[in-house]
């Protein structure tokens, strides 16, 4: 899922911006990268949310630009990659390849991968697959695309936010209301744009609300647009449950045998109603070696300040040792090997 929270408005740890160009990976497909911090820093890879919504620069405030070459990229379908908003040739397995054609286009031998909500999702399934090209993993909000996560973001929460979801299910019709996610992905999928509108802005309005956010101001010209093109994206990858057997635990995102020994660090807001820790926690635990840390009070922004300063301890630490500090779920390891 994604991560709406506002970023923070000023960080000593915001990096200016670097070079950035763009990468034809096929099918049409041209994804734009970009980069920031110290160009022979450790290389640091990070993910964006969504699925579709494309990368923010502010997620570099969590970074020391005098030790990291800290680099983004929207993925397909997102933010100025092109074209926008298209779901013909893009599932995770595309995305998968994509970050190893871009890891080769850049010339990193290995990177720390970082991501938050999906952006989590997508780091887990790449270092399944390509374990040798990475260095470390931070999770953030782990979204687990399970039948049931899924069903308790669409349907199980309205218990807990009555009038929310109310309003979140409001451009529906009253007898496609009980399976909201096959409604939305019909819906993105065909052409009634004024309705699509409706839908995007009364999504967008429900994550703020799990988020325990204030509403967002409504979007207008192309921001509203860009909105519009995210949730496409987001229903295409939500309907197919993003191309992970997750209800099957850790073992749905590929193989990880080849991620023993790698650093691997889960952050969690204890408070998150958009990816519930449990669900996170039960994949972590089918990690062996890996580490779990439930930050209090934090709920899925990831610039709520105990997330943020959890984040930048983590990766302080992993600059200065090459691994993260032990202080961050030191007693909740994974499961033994």
């Amino acid at each position: 899922m994604s991560s709406p929270g506002a970023p923070l408005a000023s960080s000593s740890l915001a990096a200016p911006p670097g070079p950035a160009g763009s990468l034809a990976v096929g099918d049409g497909h041209v994804l734009h990268w970009s980069q920031a911090g110290d160009a022979g820093g450790l290389p640091a890879l990070v993910l964006h949310g969504g699925p579709g919504s494309g990368h923010s620069p502010a997620l570099w405030r969590f970074f020391d630009p005098a030790r990291y070459r800290v680099i983004g990229f929207d993925q397909r379908g997102c933010g100025r990659s092109t074209p926008r908003g298209e779901t013909r040739h893009n599932t995770t397995a595309h995305l998968i390849a994509d970050i190893e054609a871009l890891r080769r286009h850049l010339g990193v031998d290995r990177w720390l991968v970082v991501g938050g909500s999906w952006g989590a999702t997508l780091a887990l399934a790449y270092a399944c697959r390509h374990p040798g090209a990475l260095s470390g993993l931070l999770l953030r909000g782990l979204f687990v695309p399970s039948p049931s996560e899924l069903h308790g973001f669409f349907q199980g929460a309205a218990a807990r936010h009555p009038e929310a979801w109310a309003r979140f299910a409001a451009p529906a019709p009253a007898d496609r209301r009980a399976q909201l996610l096959p409604w939305l992905t019909d819906l993105f999928a065909g052409d009634d744009v004024a309705l699509q509108l409706r839908a995007t802005l009364a999504w967008r309005a429900w994550e703020h609300a799990l988020a325990g956010l204030p509403p967002p101001p409504e979007p207008t010209g192309d921001a509203l647009q860009q909105a519009l093109d995210r949730y496409r994206v987001m229903a295409h990858y939500l309907a197919h449950g993003c191309w992970i057997g997750a209800q099957q635990g850790a073992a749905g995102w590929g193989d990880a045998a080849g991620l023993a020994g790698l650093p691997i660090q889960f952050l969690h807001g204890s408070q998150d109603e958009v990816c519930r820790p449990a669900a996170a926690r039960a994949v972590q635990q089918g990690l062996p070696g890996s580490r779990w840390c439930a930050v209090p009070g934090a709920g899925h922004d990831p610039f709520h300040p105990a997330m943020a300063a959890h984040m930048g301890q983590a990766l302080a630490g992993f600059a200065a040792h090459g691994r993260f500090p032990d202080g961050l779920g030191r007693d909740e390891p994974g499961a033994p090997a």
